[in-house]
């Protein structure tokens, strides 16, 4: 189905929805003072080899050593494909060691960044392997003819060429001369990081991943997305020209929004944001769905609540399994759940409805960018799924531990309720003319707008061209607020 890129840009943070038939599909985030770190190439140091779990922590120049395992060392690539034994870690690693890496996984919780050896570098149509000889192509591109086309065509235009490609899915119908320009600025990328190696101190950054905006263009942008609306006129200007150079083919699908009414209001994502932070998911007949989150894994149960809509109980049960696999499908993408995630359907007696909610819950996973593995329904009548997980999950973004249940729960952060009220006040200054904002919040909030978050209270107020001012109020939790305006 057609479907569109919505991209909100402030100052503060770029947020990303993916939208088909005017319902979110998939939410992303980049705060300015939290950036994702996957994609990013590091000179780094050895600090510490484990033999014992195979493993090493790297210093990378962050707060928290990268973490690798013996697996993401490229030495091992070969004899991981090959079914051989690999090489123990501490036969290629040792302390005080130098060593580029990439990382795989941003830090999450408590753990560092995840990072690899084996580096790639991603274009629009390619990805680049500067130490690995290997020509591949994407699993999404199914057919076998247009498969054996693209291997053969890249095999010339890459065959004078270190290291190695994966051909993506944009390339499906590239010419020849869009693989050769995805392929030359990939080398020119790549040298421009090998020449920074040379005159970098260790432990440095070597290269960071384009900006949030930019990564749409190159990886999500497929021939279903009809337009790409952006609000922000900036960022709209340097689309366009990152397009202009590198997807001439989208060019023509950004849009610049200018409307009274703030993008994101169009869909209703703010109240889509706050469902997708609940724990309970309504369902269309009346069922509903329970997700808990937890560091080892996410708990998915399926119930029936009030609907009695079947002809029979096992009827209803059918219907409402099947409806909570689109959900659930749909709340992967919007929440960006990783890792381990159990689903409990409702108890099936027949072996005939148990598979065809099998083969739904395949079919609408097919859609979501990250690599996702569907097992059987395991005895104990559970479905064991993994998804993927590069990124924290959208609850891990926006909120932390509340400090009231003791950590049975979660509140918005203060900085999340600072960037909602800095949303609430762009938002009723276009409709109203008031001489003045008045923020009254909690301590909290106050005191981060006061220090980290007043750069950008300063740029609202010099934006909407009214004086803003804060007041505290002791009895607010740190999610209450109100804005006066006079």
């Amino acid at each position: 189905m057609a479907q569109d890129i919505l991209i909100n840009v402030t100052p503060f943070e770029t947020r990303v929805a993916i939208v088909e038939q005017g319902e979110i599909q998939e939410l992303l985030l980049e705060r300015t003072c939290q950036k994702g770190l996957v994609g990013n190439i590091y000179f780094g140091r050895v600090a510490r080899v484990l033999p014992g779990m195979q493993s090493a922590f790297i210093d990378i120049g962050l707060e928290r050593s990268a973490f690798i395992h013996v697996g993401d060392l490229r030495q091992n690539r070969q004899e991981r494909l090959s079914g051989n034994p690999i090489t123990p870690i501490e036969k290629l690693l040792f302390e005080g060691q130098s060593i580029i890496v990439q990382v795989v996984k941003d830090p999450i919780g408590t753990k560092g960044a995840r990072v690899t050896t084996q580096i790639s570098i991603a274009g629009r149509m390619l990805v680049y392997m500067p130490f690995d000889p290997h020509l591949g192509i994407s699993q999404r591109i199914e057919d076998e003819a247009v498969r054996n086309d693209l291997k053969e065509r890249m095999q010339t235009i890459a065959s004078n060429l270190p290291g190695g490609f994966i051909i993506r899915t944009q390339a499906e119908s590239a010419t020849d001369e869009e693989l050769q320009a995805d392929c030359s600025y990939l080398r020119k990328l790549w040298q421009r990081i090998s020449d920074r190696l040379k005159k970098q101190p260790c432990p440095s950054n070597l290269y960071t991943d384009l900006s949030l905006a930019e990564r749409v263009l190159r990886d999500m942008v497929g021939p279903e997305i009809e337009k790409i609306i952006v609000d922000s006129r900036t960022t709209f200007q340097q689309m366009a020209v990152w397009s202009k150079t590198y997807t001439p083919s989208v060019h023509q699908r950004l849009v610049h929004y200018s409307g009274r009414r703030a993008l994101f209001d169009t869909v209703n994502a703010e109240e889509e944001i706050q469902r997708a932070l609940s724990r309970r998911v309504e369902l269309n007949s009346g069922g509903y769905l329970i997700i808990d989150q937890t560091e080892a894994l996410t708990a998915i149960d399926v119930n029936t609540g009030g609907y009695v809509g079947g002809r029979n109980f096992r009827d209803t049960i059918f219907k409402t399994n099947l409806e909570a696999t689109v959900a659930i499908a749909r709340q992967l993408r919007l929440r960006n759940l990783g890792g381990i995630i159990l689903v409990d359907f409702i108890d099936m007696d027949h072996e005939e409805h148990r598979q065809s909610v099998l083969n739904e819950l395949k079919r609408a996973t097919e859609a979501d960018h990250s690599k996702i593995t569907i097992s059987d329904f395991s005895q104990l009548g559970l479905v064991e799924m993994t998804r993927k997980r590069t990124r924290e999950s959208l609850t891990q973004i926006l909120s932390e531990a509340c400090p009231t249940c003791n950590s049975r729960g979660t509140v918005r952060t203060a900085r999340t309720i600072c960037y909602e009220i800095l949303r609430e006040i762009l938002r009723e200054a276009r409709q109203f003319d008031p001489k003045e904002f008045r923020i009254i919040a909690a301590q909290e909030v106050v005191d981060l707008f006061l220090d980290e978050e007043s750069q950008y209270l300063a740029q609202t107020g010099d934006f909407i061209g009214k004086p803003i001012s804060l007041e505290v109020d002791p009895h607010y939790n740190q999610e209450q607020y109100d804005l006066i305006l006079f």
